[in-house]
């Protein structure tokens, strides 16, 4: 809420976190931080340890059994909230006033530890599911690069067999590098054929394999 002191805490859990449930079903964490500060001393050339301050701290709902799952008694953790005011009676009759934290994020400190996160399952919440980031590269429902579903350049039959880089159906109308569909061409005119010199030793065999000649072994005659 405005207005609220918003701090960060550094320190050990004092014991592990107290998880309860309010009558509503609402999970409540309780514990204890202990944040002792450190100065450095320079007449000493040494680090002394300040007075330890015994913070109250409380993480409400989700977090609260992530809490109680996660954090045990002598982790550091860093914790920041909201800081309140609680005033309460004593057995004696006095009343006090008491400072408590408010969490809204904490975690284990990682200065002299190590740990493991797992993100928890969320009904409807995939964090990128099926979906990903559009299908990558040659995906079905991917765009920009190779977005067709044949994949490949334009898909069918890759370099060559039916016209360079299109594929048997031609890369533009797969898809491919998000070109734009081709304006209907005229029908091409027949043109004359022309028959190569029977003695040319350098014709082109009718199935497309430059072979020198008709068998494996003949050369061409210089």
């Amino acid at each position: 809420m405005a207005g609220d002191t918003v701090i960060t805490v550094i320190g050990n859990l004092t014991g592990d976190p107290e998880l309860r449930f309010t009558p509503n079903g609402a999970a409540v964490a309780n514990f204890t931080i202990a944040s002792t500060p450190r100065n450095f001393d320079r007449a000493s050339g040494e680090w002394k340890e300040g007075e330890t301050l015994f913070l109250r701290a409380s993480v409400w709902r989700e977090a609260a059994e992530n809490v109680a799952e996660t954090l045990k008694k002598g982790m550091r953790v860093i914790a920041q909230g909201r800081l309140k005011s609680r005033s309460y009676e004593t057995k004696e009759g006095e009343r006090r006033t008491s400072m408590e934290l408010e969490i809204e994020e904490v975690g284990p400190s990682l200065r002299f530890a190590s740990a493991n996160v797992s993100r928890n399952q969320r009904p409807g919440g995939n964090f990128g599911g099926d979906q990903g980031f559009g299908g990558g590269y040659g995906n079905q429902q991917g765009n920009g690069f190779n977005a067709g579903g044949q994949g490949g350049y334009g898909g069918g039959a890759g370099y060559g067999n039916q016209g360079g880089f299109g594929g048997n159906t031609g890369g533009a109308q797969q898809g491919n590098f998000n070109a734009a569909p081709a304006a209907p061409a005229a029908a091409p005119q027949a043109a004359p054929a022309q028959q190569a010199p029977a003695a040319d030793p350098w014709g082109q065999q009718s199935g497309g394999n430059y072979d020198w000649g008709s068998g494996a072994d003949d050369e061409p005659p210089f």
